[in-house]
């Protein structure tokens, strides 16, 4: 059986940022498996630009932003193997995996970082009713043919769903040749960044139906024409508001789902919100020496803060296997001081972490979350039970646009009750006294 220190499942953005991380902070027998031909993920077929802007400071393309980091790769002894699919993973660290060069394969790792990415929903997992004709794809795959393959999927085109492919996709198709009829979203907001929705949608003229969606799907064949009903406040079409497209082609951007048949395989607890593994504050489950990291942990809307956590998975990794004599002796013990548990308050779907380590916090800790929906003029409250702990104020925030806080290590330590609430309140209810009742009674005395 082959050995390494770390093991990296997954050569796309997560990955590669965690394995080049791990190689700067000391770790030497690194191996990434990935399944693909070629290192890069899903960025090798978003030509589009974008990416970079936070991290380096630039504003790159998909495959730019990959070649950035596979160049930083090719300056370490990271070991890479592609067309490698991983069979298993064990909480052992032990790595079934397989290829036509190597064949079967048990890889033991010291660390192990899960960087698998995500899929897409398909139509299956919404049950669009309708015909089964050809023509209708989910919006990365109609990517992949068109900007990878040179194949061009449709030439008259609605679209379902408004998360950031189908945004991107929609200006792709226009820019093709294609006529892009409608964007077709089920909420009554849009699921995609804002600024997606004004360089992909406005610009060209597309129109966007909110608190609509596909009834129906005709063809033979191909598809012919698709239905739009608009549906009430609890989802459901409303009669008479029909809309008949003429369209043989139907993309689907319908959200997106982490890959963790692995994970779940390995009995890595998950967390229901993000169908993602449960994570402490470094990125690493609940399981030792196996860390997650990108979107197998909980879908981002930007690949720079992809980097950011993974890179901090990497180090995390490395860091591990640097102490696995004492590692291994307290394994499964969690013994490293107190743990305060994460929970989402009103308005808050999902967080990321779910638990930190005070202890191992140095000078902050970063939590991301998701609002369930559109909100303006609001205050992100950060609550140690009934005690407010820190409050950060926002003037927009909605669904498609992931929120990120930083708590500095002095605050944690003042924490109580073991855990934190992250929530958002309105302003005016955040500058109120915490018990505004008893403040009137102690002012009326």
């Amino acid at each position: 059986m082959e050995k390494y220190d770390i093991i990296v499942i997954g050569g796309g953005p997560a990955g590669l940022a965690a394995a080049c991380k791990a190689w700067e902070e000391g770790a030497r027998s690194i191996l990434i498996l990935e399944r693909d031909k070629e290192l890069g993920g899903i960025l090798n077929q978003c030509i589009h630009n974008g990416f970079g802007l936070h991290y380096f400071k630039e504003e790159l393309t998909g495959p730019e932003y990959a070649g950035r980091f596979i160049a930083m790769l090719q300056s370490t002894g990271v070991q890479v193997k592609l067309d490698t699919m991983v069979l298993h993973i064990t909480q052992d660290r032990v790595v079934h995996a397989v290829n036509s060069k190597d064949g079967y394969m048990q890889l033991q790792a010291g660390a192990i970082v899960l960087a698998m990415g995500c899929r897409e929903r398909t139509r299956g997992a919404i049950a669009i009713p309708g015909d089964r004709p050809a023509g209708i794809f989910t919006a990365g795959t109609a990517q992949r043919y068109v900007n990878m393959e040179g194949y061009m999927v449709g030439r008259r085109v609605v679209i379902l769903g408004s998360g950031d492919i189908g945004l991107i996709m929609a200006r792709r198709m226009t820019l093709e040749g294609a006529k892009v009829l409608a964007c077709v979203e089920l909420m009554p907001y849009s699921n995609g960044l804002n600024r997606n929705i004004v360089q992909c949608l406005n610009d060209y003229n597309i129109p966007l139906y909110l608190s609509h969606t596909i009834t129906d799907i005709k063809g033979q064949g191909r598809v012919q024409s698709v239905t739009v009903s608009r549906v009430d406040e609890n989802r459901r079409p409303v009669p008479g508001s029909e809309m008949v497209f003429d369209c043989d082609t139907v993309l689907l951007s319908v959200g997106l789902i982490p890959e963790n048949e692995l994970t779940r395989e390995a009995q890595i607890p998950m967390d229901r919100r993000t169908n993602g593994a449960l994570v402490y504050e470094n990125m690493e489950t609940m399981v030792p020496g196996i860390f997650a990291c990108g979107n197998v942990v909980h879908v981002h809307d930007l690949v720079d803060f992809v980097t950011a956590e993974s890179q901090r998975a990497g180090a995390a990794a490395a860091r591990f296997v640097k102490n696995r004599e004492t590692a291994q002796e307290q394994e499964g013990e969690q013994d490293s001081g107190p743990v305060l548990q994460v929970q989402n308050g009103s308005c808050v779907n999902y967080t990321v972490p779910q638990s930190i380590r005070v202890e191992q916090v140095e000078k902050r800790v970063e939590i991301f979350f998701r609002v369930n929906q559109v909100y303006r003029d609001r205050v992100i409250r950060v609550m140690d039970g009934e005690n407010q702990l820190a409050s950060y104020p926002r003037e927009h925030m909605a669904p498609g646009e992931m929120e990120r806080i930083a708590l500095p290590r002095a605050l944690l330590d003042k924490v109580q009750s073991g855990a934190i609430t992250v929530m958002v309140a309105p302003k005016e209810q955040a500058e109120k006294p915490e018990q505004p009742e008893k403040a009137e009674q102690e002012a009326a005395k």
